[in-house]
């Protein structure tokens, strides 16, 4: 199904660069298992951004959407 993710983050350094905030939305081609494995590591891995963008060092405060924009459809019925 195709959903739309939002990031927002607040008081950001990037590069030893204070940034007020960033926010980055796409689109992307994903299924529902891909979904809660997202939504699972953003709950419970500590710096999960950090660990996953070059060159950013902290994150005050962070928020992920994930919107569907189409109704999944079940394959086998």
């Amino acid at each position: 199904m195709k959903v739309k993710f939002v990031l927002t983050m607040d008081d950001v350094v990037v590069n030893d660069e204070t940034i007020d905030q960033i926010v980055l939305d796409w689109v992307s081609e994903v299924d529902q298992q891909e979904i809660m494995e997202v939504s699972h590591k953003w709950i419970t891995t500590q710096n999960f951004l950090t660990h996953r963008m070059e060159g950013l060092t902290r994150v005050g405060e962070s928020s992920l959407t994930i919107e569907p924009l189409e109704e999944a459809t079940d394959a086998g019925a």
